[in-house]
Formats: structure tokens, sequence, C-alpha cells
């Protein structure tokens, strides 16, 4: 993990099938949180309505649900670092509000912790 990829202003990028579908500029960090300004690009608002279940689930401590919304979210996109890696292990909400919150790990959790 270094400083540059949580530098405020710094672009990750969500990507679909190869595809690019949003970049989060970030704006800030509460570890372990980061936290950006999202701007959806074609091919995100097939997603939109599963982030929203998401940020209801954990609204209503439905984690059951919240936990099947990440799954989903995790199986069909990939997150970029600001160099063009991809991201091993994240958590993302994306807001109705245009804004993010991400956690990440430079390794897949399950091999952290096996």
């Amino acid at each position: 993990m270094t400083s540059l990829n949580l530098t405020t202003g710094s672009i990750w990028r969500l990507h679909h099938g190869g595809h690019e579908i949003a970049r989060l500029t970030v704006t800030g960090t509460d570890m372990p949180w980061t936290h950006a300004e999202v701007e959806t690009l074609p091919g995100f608002e097939e997603f939109r309505p599963l982030f929203t279940e998401q940020e209801r689930a954990a609204d209503e401590e439905d984690w059951e649900r919240a936990d099947a919304c990440y799954t989903q979210i995790r199986s069909a996109l990939t997150l970029m670092f600001p160099d063009g890696g991809p991201v091993a292990e994240f958590m993302l909400h994306i807001h109705d509000d245009g804004t993010a919150g991400w956690r990440w790990h430079d390794e897949p959790f399950d091999a952290v912790n096996p």
C-alpha cells in the first residue's frame, strides 16, 4: 500500500468486462476507508440498482443481503489503482449522491485470512 494511491485527486477506475464504467476521484481518507467523487460512464447504470440495494441493506442492518450485494459487485466489477493495476480485494459503496467509499487490500481476503 503506497500513499500515492490515496492522494487527494488521484483517480481510481471501476471496470466491467474490460470497459471503464466509473472514475473515482479521491477526496480524502478515513482509514481504512477512502472517499471519492464518482463520475459515471457508459455501462455503470446497469449496476446502480445493486449499489442502491447494498446501501439500503446496510442502513437496515441486513448483513446477509448486504453481503450478497458485495459478492455480486466483486464478481462483476474490477477496481483499478491509479497506476492501472487491479485491486486484489475491495469493498466499494457508491452512494446516490455521487460519492463513494471503499476499503481495499493488495491481496485477496481469503489469502490474508486462510
